[in-house]
């Protein structure tokens, strides 16, 4: 996702990384990575040169002290790349933003939202996603299938509506859309609704016809919120649209579809510079839980690669039971979990969505999302599930002949079993070292105080090294490198023998 525009913020930043001041010259260097990105990413060639023209002022026109202390009284130092990188970072929030994601009511108290935008933009499944949102609100919303354009529309909504088990409202034939929104209207008032969702009509291309069907609904309604819909492929078209859309309605707010799948991003950076509407909805996906209302400084931090922990977080609370999420910590740092106990969290990681979009959300993991296979997260549970019970508690017990059980059970190989083995123990003794202070873990400054043990602080730990599974500088370190390609060697021999086998 947005693959285009981190590339080149990620070339500014690698740019600027062993610069000791900015100057005008490397500025204006890194910038050209930056104007490269975005031009690529079909932004428009005035919203480019405004945004460079800001972050070059800010870049070299503010006094930065590089020596600060930070919450905790420790001495920090900023780099001028660092400086950089943050002017980039509060000048793309500024673009695309402020936003205020929620939606008001009318003054009968409904949460009446009318959704419009051109036809295949997605606004049919927008409508199902916004009636689970406003469901989780604490909302009763009432779907309305006010598209009588598209013979499969009202089908659809109706068969979201039943998954979402929400009442669809729909006209009787040949009844025109506005009539069957009004009516929806008196009913949710009835019935005491309080959230309506108009799906409406789109069209290939904006047209008179369209245009005026949408104003008599709106005319007919008086919806609290107007939403278009527009899909995040079409690039800079979709400022287009909504240009045009924004000349003949009032729009409060849009709704970006398909951002998963675009590697541009242009659409997302200019439609708010360029039309002033802002976007109050992502869609990441089809499932009717991937949309997320848009946080400005959560994408703008994604697209400098330095993820959105804000926005993991949420999504996982909003899978993962809180108490039950301290408990399984609490056995966790004691090492006192099994397989199950992984089996589980890897459930509710799946319940988060895509894997490549939460390492997306992980600082500086973002370029792993391509190398990461989706189902390798289905065929380790799949390992688990072919275990008995008592395997998964002790899975120590598992030998040669049970790993063959398994593994054929799984349609894996031993060699998989033996994988996952080794891995879950070498989980479980890393988190027990950190629950009880002791150990390489407990020297890493601050961590041994955070799990209440009193091991005085070490050497800093290296990012890097602890991505791949290495430990920080000195002869321990070096010892569990030798030790880990031991353990990497001897797996491959076990392979080679089991394909001889």
């Amino acid at each position: 996702m947005l693959e285009t525009l981190t590339k080149g913020f990620s070339a500014a930043r690698e740019r600027l990384s062993g610069v000791r001041e900015l100057s005008e010259e490397n500025v204006e260097e890194s910038l050209r990575d930056v104007r490269l990105s975005l031009l690529e990413a079909d932004v428009d060639l005035a919203i480019v040169k405004d945004f460079l023209a800001r972050v070059k002022e800010r870049a070299l026109g503010t006094r930065v002290d590089t020596r600060a202390r930070d919450a905790a009284g420790r001495r920090l130092r900023v780099t001028p790349g660092q400086h950089f990188v943050k002017a980039c970072e509060e000048e793309l929030t500024a673009l695309m933003g402020p936003v205020d994601p929620s939606l008001a009511p009318d003054r009968a108290g409904v949460c009446s939202v009318m959704l419009v935008g051109l036809q295949g933009v997605g606004k049919t499944t927008v409508a199902a996603k916004l009636a689970r949102h406003l469901h989780r609100e604490g909302r009763r919303p009432l779907l309305v299938a006010a598209d009588v354009q598209r013979p499969a529309a009202v089908a659809q909504l109706q068969q979201l509506g039943g998954r979402l088990e929400v009442p669809v409202h729909v006209g009787a034939p040949g009844q025109r859309a506005a009539e069957i929104c009004a009516e929806a209207a008196a009913r949710a008032g009835r019935e005491g609704f309080s959230a309506v969702v108009y799906d409406t009509a789109g069209r290939l291309a904006i047209d008179d016809e369209l245009m005026a069907e949408l104003e008599e609904i709106a005319g007919a309604t008086r919806p609290a919120s107007t939403l278009l819909v527009c899909d995040a492929l079409m690039g800079r078209d979709a400022v287009h649209v909504a240009a045009a859309f924004r000349a003949r309605l009032t729009l409060d707010g849009i709704v970006l579809t398909k951002l998963d799948g675009d590697a541009r991003g242009g659409a997302a950076l200019a439609v708010k510079a360029a039309t002033g509407v802002p976007i109050k909805f992502l869609g990441t996906g089809e499932a009717l839980d991937r949309l997320e209302p848009f946080r400005p400084e959560g994408l703008a931090s994604r697209i400098l690669g330095m993820g959105d922990i804000v926005g993991l977080v949420r999504d996982f609370e909003e899978v993962v039971d809180e108490r039950e999420a301290e408990r399984d910590a609490q056995r966790l740092l004691r090492g006192s979990f099994g397989l199950d106990d992984l089996a589980k969290q890897l459930r509710a990681i799946q319940r988060m969505g895509p894997l490549r979009e939460i390492l997306g959300k992980l600082p500086f993991l973002g370029g792993l999302e391509d190398q990461v296979e989706e189902g390798q997260l289905a065929r380790v549970e799949s390992l688990i599930s072919s275990m008995t019970p008592e395997e998964r508690r002790r899975p120590e017990m598992i030998d040669k002949s049970r790993a063959r059980r398994i593994a054929r059970g799984s349609g894996r190989r031993s060699a998989d079993v033996r994988e996952l083995l080794d891995r879950f123990g070498q989980m479980r003794e890393m988190m027990t070292a950190l629950g009880s202070g002791a150990g390489r873990l407990g020297k890493i400054p601050g961590l041994a105080r955070l799990v209440g043990g009193g091991a005085a602080p070490g050497p800093g730990l290296d990012p890097e090294g602890l991505l791949a599974g290495g430990a920080p500088g000195g002869r321990q370190g070096t010892r569990q490198r030798a030790h880990q390609k031991g353990k990497r060697k001897q797996a491959r021999k076990a392979r080679r023998r089991n394909r001889r086998r």
